[in-house]
């Protein structure tokens, strides 16, 4: 069964917003001064965008994450309207991503989507959130909300910028969560086949034949439907599973297993073309 570990990640390329120059970095932003028996805060000492842009990036290029998206934040907030200002909305957030910062990545980045939907690095902000997601996605014995939102945001990139970039990696992280979200119905449709409860095991291995039959989890959902239905005595259904699992997985050990638990049980397995036909039609 597939793991959070088992998921390969691929660390995402940073916006490629260098500063056009280097530029010294000056004073801090917000000095403190003891003021009577108090401190006071000294009002902040305005300073040009890209100075305080190639700050921010220093302390990025520095791994001080924390300090470089407060940088970036205080480019907007002194120069909003300038073309740093934009670059800086989405570096911030890329600082937010790299210091697993989720929530406040995804914050930013939904801000900078709404305010720069024609903007051209508009498919990376959309994958950066997606990864946001995607980063946090744990084993199959834990709840799985934070699988399908990564799998809605992955196939958002997918379905707005096909030809991006970003768009073979995102379908790639697309087939590894849908794994990872079978694996979880598996997980429980386990679950109650070890415990008698026949029905509800049926119902989650049809799910995962039919909402995620692409995935590695299928042939032995096709198993394990055999399995119930042969606890339920119906022999009919038992065969329909395995022969959709014979005809689709031929060479599967979990065909083998099926197999020999029909012949164990007294019944005959069905291979014949008709059948399979029928089976398929009942299956799917």
């Amino acid at each position: 069964m597939p793991t959070r570990t088992d998921i390969p990640t691929r660390r995402p390329r940073r916006p490629a917003f260098r500063p056009l120059a280097a530029a010294t970095a000056g004073a801090a932003l917000l000095a403190l001064a003891a003021c009577g028996t108090g401190e006071e805060e000294i009002p902040y000492v305005e300073r040009p965008a890209e100075s305080i842009y190639t700050e921010a990036f220093n302390a990025m290029e520095d791994d001080n994450y924390s300090l470089a998206s407060d940088l970036f934040d205080e480019v907007e907030r002194q120069h909003p309207y300038s073309q740093w200002a934009t670059r800086a909305q989405l570096m911030s957030a890329y600082a937010h991503y790299e210091a697993t910062r989720y929530d406040d990545a995804i914050v930013a980045l939904d801000r900078f989507i709404q305010l720069h939907p024609g903007n051209k690095d508009v498919d990376y902000a959309y994958y950066l959130k997606a990864l946001s997601y995607y980063e946090r996605i744990s084993d199959v014995e834990r709840d799985q909300r934070m699988t399908e939102q990564a799998l809605q945001s992955l196939r958002e990139v997918v379905n707005r910028f096909p030809d991006s970039e970003y768009a073979r990696d995102a379908s790639m992280k697309i087939d590894l969560t849908l794994d990872q979200l079978a694996g979880k119905h598996m997980e429980i449709g386990r679950w109650y086949l070890r415990q008698g409860h026949y029905n509800a095991a049926i119902n989650r291995f049809h799910t995962v034949i039919q909402d995620y039959q692409t995935t590695t989890h299928a042939p032995e959902a096709l198993h394990r439907l055999t399995e119930a239905y042969l606890s339920l005595g119906l022999q009919r259904e038992a065969q329909q599973a395995a022969a959709v699992l014979g005809y689709n997985y031929p060479g599967s050990p979990w065909y083998v297993d099926s197999y020999a638990i029909l012949v164990d049980e007294g019944v005959r397995p069905r291979e014949d073309q008709g059948f399979i036909e029928d089976a398929l039609d009942w299956i799917f």
